[in-house]
């Protein structure tokens, strides 16, 4: 029988990745949409006519349970959420209902459905905030430092207790910080490699950035997606950190950028107070330990290669007047 997989948050980064990967997998791929949305499907168009589209909605329940009849997907990936941590503190309520309560309506569509639907759940590095010990790993404990962070822990928990409570298989994976040239624009790698770009074409002659001293491990979205797919062909549910093991500063990642265009940052880059987090996570690195020996997962791309290939591919894209997605994009 055709393995089928429901992706939720399928038209973002992650989502579009994932869903590349299944479809050569030989999965039947369904992606959630809201109705009303006027959404991008920017990083999804080469995709378009290869996926089936459902339409619901993580703030309503009777859409999810009308989805996964439609869709009866043996494998849900719950990509979807408010995701971009400044936007939480300006809408902490909406963050909430979306990356929190969304993971409780859509694990209790599945409960309801067929609960012999293998689940995966996106928790996140950034339930750690602020860090009890370095690196982290699937027993390090949550002090989430803003609301973001406190709603991907309730995702996280609510999760683990449907898969205690009600014999589902529920994985989340932990992922860490994980960039691609298709990352949205308001997220910091993708600002720093967007305006690297631009100033490397001069379209700009500076780059404001918040804190240059925040350190992040970050790894590749195309590898990272793989280790999602892997979580959910074990014979048992569990958590896994997905990371690079490897932490580097924003300033790092900065000098990285520039270093593609042959530019010197430190005569086009400042820092704007106004950028700087209300309660800041200074040190995030994870032990993907669990994941290499479970999992046999790896990650393959390096941070400068990354980072090369986001410089290049917005270059690309501001010559072609495209600077947001290309159709074409395939890296």
């Amino acid at each position: 029988m055709k393995r089928r997989a429901l992706i939720t948050g399928v038209t973002g980064q992650d989502g579009s990745y994932l869903a590349e990967f299944l479809l050569e997998m030989g999965y039947q791929v369904s992606g959630m949409v809201r109705r009303a949305s006027t959404g991008n499907f920017d990083r999804i168009n080469h995709l378009r006519d290869r996926i089936s589209f459902v339409h619901a909605d993580l703030l309503d329940q009777f859409s999810l349970i009308s989805a996964l009849r439609e869709a009866r997907p043996t494998e849900v990936y719950n990509l979807a959420a408010q995701s971009f941590v400044p936007t939480s503190w300006a809408q902490p309520m909406l963050t909430g209902e979306f990356t929190a309560l969304g993971v409780t309506r859509l694990l209790e569509a599945v409960r309801l459905v067929d609960p012999g639907i293998r689940f995966y759940q996106a928790s996140s590095s950034e339930m750690f905030g602020k860090v009890r010990e370095t690196p982290q790993d699937e027993s390090t404990p949550f002090h989430p430092r803003s609301p973001y962070g406190v709603a991907k822990v309730y995702g996280h928990w609510i999760t683990v207790n449907y898969r205690e409570s009600y014999d589902l298989f529920a994985s989340s994976g932990i992922l860490f910080n994980h960039e691609s040239p298709r990352r949205g624009p308001e997220f910091v790698s993708r600002k720093v490699t967007l305006g690297v770009a631009r100033i490397s074409l001069g379209l700009d002659q500076s780059l404001k950035l918040g804190n240059l001293d925040a350190c992040r491990d970050w790894g590749y979205a195309g590898d990272y997606v793989q280790a999602m797919w892997r979580m959910l062909q074990q014979p048992e549910p569990g958590d896994f950190v997905v990371a690079t093991g490897k932490s580097r500063s924003v300033r790092e990642l900065v000098s990285t950028a520039f270093a593609v265009v042959g530019l010197d940052p430190e005569k086009y880059v400042s820092q704007d107070p106004e950028l700087i987090r209300p309660a800041e996570v200074d040190h995030l690195v994870g032990n993907a330990t669990k994941a290499r020996e479970i999992l046999k997962w790896e990650p393959r791309m390096e941070f400068d290669d990354m980072i090369r290939l986001m410089v290049e591919a917005d270059i690309q894209r501001l010559k072609a007047g495209t600077p947001n997605m290309s159709p074409q994009e395939r890296v």
